[in-house]
């Protein structure tokens, strides 16, 4: 099977770090079968002359071409005008026609990975071509995007049109059922976590390796540093419990507009407050592994791999109770829930957690791998494939 995985949310030269959960399964989906990647960048004319203080300026300087995760990628420019919602699909489309039409004999099915606006461009153009396309829905592309006007109508002409609508949490799908998905044609197929990078480990350990006080009870938390991923909560959540728990330490692990605001806040707190900013993978594990808890409040969410990540580091979680995260928060001895934004709240669930032993190894397991995620994707995929007329010999062979 030949999959053509379409999205803006790739990592490229530019932003290694961005949307690593989309590299780790699509580069299992290439083990299986073939996958090719068109990731979008978004640029307008002059966009390098904004580089110094815009992200959508950096990005003009990605290659056309890289291999990430043992994937071909190839990074078509599409047209970003800023504020501007009820022409983004056809923005897309017109970046993307002639980049699937060159693949249309060597690809068996399109897969659009964010709802909007490359899941609906794709859903447009796979009609149009002739290419059985499913749409992949992650998040902000339905819990948040269509409560604008023209990405609603869009999303509502174009879902019941979709071969397939994957969706990484049960409330995800359920949301997309309510704007038009075909139930029969919708399903959930979960995120995965590396479990060669997160493990159980010895927390003082990881600490002197990141170069930590070995000392004290670590909260981590490990996001983009978004207000509504919850960090500032965070921040004032940490301020409330400091004086309490007065062995209690933070560290926020990531990039993002919010840096500055964690870099000033580490200055109150010297020596139990660490602003890490984006780190490489490798050390994104150490700082879990670092924990004695972690955290992630955000106001809303698909299924986050940060909270993934930290079960299968064998650390407890207290995070919110939004989008996927009570289907991966199932138990009381997993960690706690709280109500988004609700910083007192916040506050007491830490102090617990602090305070509640783990069994790292119970909690890491039965966590799915990526290859357990990739595989249900094929299959998903393959089971698109054959239902359309003279694709079915490509399935079957992979």
């Amino acid at each position: 099977m030949r999959v053509l995985m379409v999205t803006k949310l790739f990592p490229n030269a530019v932003d290694p770090l961005a949307s690593i959960y989309n590299r780790e399964q699509y580069g299992a989906l290439g083990k299986i079968c073939d996958v090719e990647v068109l990731g979008l960048i978004p640029s307008f004319p002059g966009a390098r002359l904004f580089a110094k203080w815009w992200k959508v300026g950096r990005l003009a300087a990605a290659p056309r071409f890289e291999t990430i995760a043992g994937l071909p990628v190839h990074h078509p420019r599409m047209l970003f005008l800023p504020g501007v919602h009820t022409l983004g699909p056809p923005m897309v489309a017109a970046a993307l026609l002639r980049e699937i039409a060159a693949r249309r004999a060597r690809t068996d099915v399109i897969i659009g990975s964010c709802a909007y606006p490359e899941g609906v461009a794709c859903i447009l153009l796979g009609r149009m071509l002739g290419i059985p396309t499913a749409l992949q829905t992650l998040g902000s592309d339905l819990n948040v995007t269509p409560n604008l006007w023209g990405p609603r109508q869009w999303l509502k002409r174009t879902l019941p049109r979709a071969g397939r609508v994957v969706a990484v949490s049960r409330p995800l799908a359920d949301r997309a059922i309510e704007l038009g998905a075909p139930p029969e044609r919708t399903l959930v197929i979960p995120n995965g976590v590396d479990k060669t990078r997160f493990f159980p480990r010895d927390p003082v350990a990881c600490r002197r390796e990141l170069g930590l006080s070995p000392d004290g009870r670590w909260i981590t938390y490990v996001g983009e540093l978004y207000e509504s991923k919850g960090v500032v909560d965070l921040l004032s959540a940490f301020e409330r419990l400091a004086p309490e728990v007065p062995d209690a330490k933070l560290a926020v692990v990531g990039p993002g507009p919010e840096l500055g605001r964690v870099q000033a806040f580490a200055e109150k707190f010297p020596g139990r407050v660490v602003a890490a900013g984006g780190r490489p993978h490798d050390q994104v594990a150490l700082f879990m592994g670092a924990a004695d808890v972690c955290t992630l409040p955000s106001w809303r969410e698909g299924t986050p791999n940060a909270v993934i990540e930290a079960l299968a580091s064998g650390r407890r979680v207290v995070s919110t109770r939004v989008g996927g995260i009570p289907a991966v928060i199932r138990r009381p001895e997993q960690g706690e829930l709280v109500e988004p934004r609700d910083i007192p709240a916040l506050a007491a669930a830490l102090t617990r957690a602090l305070s509640t032993p783990a069994d790292a190894g119970a909690l890491a397991s039965d966590l799915p791998s990526w290859a357990d995620s990739a595989r249900l994707l094929h299959d998903t995929l393959a089971a698109l494939v054959a239902e359309a007329p003279g694709k079915a010999r490509h399935a079957a062979a992979s």
